[in-house]
């Protein structure tokens, strides 16, 4: 293919906007294009959320969007298990999160400071619109570039049994928070977390039979988001539960087995997707950037380029993916945990992703292992 002169990103999340930014930074002969079918400022969804040392990659590599970025951040130590009846405390599982239009916000102001050409509120019906030497597809889940070329792209989609909707609310969680219920119709969970010192992400998910017997497949945002806020009134302080585009759907498991295709390659959620549950989707996302446009720097040639990244990138990401998917399986069947014992049901819950290991657990939550390891000797 040669050498790379001009670049069309399609989608203008972060993964397509930080995909921009490196490219400005690192090939700044390269004109790069970013077209996002949205208008400017518009968003779905609240926060997003990073583990505690998440952003340590982007400092590494991009400390000038790192340093923008940091100030935005709300930032806690612990993580808090609400069960019926208690709560347990996870010391030292620390997260960061943000709101998502902030997020975008901000790289798109950078990528334009960089000279990037942003085109918002245009929609592309076909690839032969963009004419770049290579076409990226950050389009998200559903992908117009990876639809158009599936064949070559191999994905293989699938769904988690639980349905969930993605809300906001107006209560400021002091940690990320998991709440656990029991509901008449069926036990249900609610992932929550602060993104602004006033606003909070609030997710609810539930098993598809309670999901049916509430009746939430019937309901529209208004209706659900005021269910919801009655069955979580404890934890939400009895205030209502916010909107936006928050249907009920079910988490879809998506894995690309080819992630390049002569001059388009994909990356983020048009490749791949992460369960929320263990906030990893947006940093997979601005790790599939840095390492394409690490290859497109380190070759002359676009083709190499673009098969170093096929390569190099999937093995790594594909670990994460499969925690996460692992992570999602367990709340597909909390339910049948929640007769545990408060501690007991809190460790099953760290040992979720298959990742975790009692050492590990002893340095990550000294606190809480020193304090399960206590109550297990006491009853053994």
């Amino acid at each position: 293919m040669g050498q790379l002169a001009t670049v069309d990103i399609l989608g203008g999340g972060p993964a397509g906007l930080y995909t921009a930014i490196l490219l400005r930074r690192r090939m700044p002969h390269v004109n790069v294009r970013v077209t996002e079918q949205n208008p400017e400022g518009a968003t779905f969804g609240f926060g997003v959320v990073f583990s505690d040392q998440a952003l340590e990659f982007l400092r590494a590599d991009d400390p000038e969007t790192h340093d923008l970025i940091l100030p935005h951040m709300e930032r806690w130590r612990n993580m808090t298990l609400n069960l019926p009846g208690d709560s347990v405390t996870l010391d030292g599982v620390g997260f960061t999160a943000i709101g998502r239009l902030e997020l975008i916000e901000i790289l798109k102001d950078r990528a334009r400071g960089l000279g990037v050409d942003i085109r918002f509120a245009t929609q592309i019906a076909d690839l032969s619109q963009l004419d770049g030497d290579l076409i990226v597809g950050a389009d998200g889940l559903n992908s117009l570039v990876r639809r158009s070329l599936e064949a070559q792209f191999a994905p293989k989609m699938e769904f988690f049994d639980n349905h969930f909707a993605w809300f906001g609310a107006t209560v400021p969680f002091d940690t990320l928070t998991q709440t656990f219920i029991k509901t008449q119709h069926g036990p249900m969970n609610a992932h929550h977390y602060r993104f602004a010192p006033d606003r909070s992400t609030f997710i609810v998910e539930c098993e598809d039979a309670t999901y049916k017997a509430w009746g939430f497949d019937g309901m529209d945002e208004d209706e659900s988001a005021r269910l919801c806020s009655d069955l979580f009134a404890d934890v939400l302080k009895g205030t209502q539960l916010i909107t936006n585009k928050s249907m009920w759907r079910q988490f879809p498991r998506l894995w690309c087995e080819t992630w390049v295709s002569g001059r388009y390659a994909l990356l983020g959620d048009a490749v791949h997707t992460a369960h929320f549950s263990i906030g990893s989707g947006t940093r997979l996302a601005l790790e599939d950037a840095i390492a394409l446009v690490d290859a497109l720097a380190e070759f002359d040639d676009v083709d190499a380029a673009l098969a170093a990244y096929q390569d190099r990138r999937p093995p790594i990401a594909h670990k994460i993916v499969r925690a996460a998917n692992t992570s999602a399986s367990w709340y597909d069947g909390f339910g049948a945990k929640m007769h545990l014992e408060p501690l007991d049901f809190a460790h099953d819950y760290l040992m979720r992703s298959g990742r975790m290991t009692e050492d590990r657990l002893r340095q990550i939550a000294p606190g809480f292992a020193a304090r399960y390891e206590a109550e297990k000797a006491a009853v053994g």
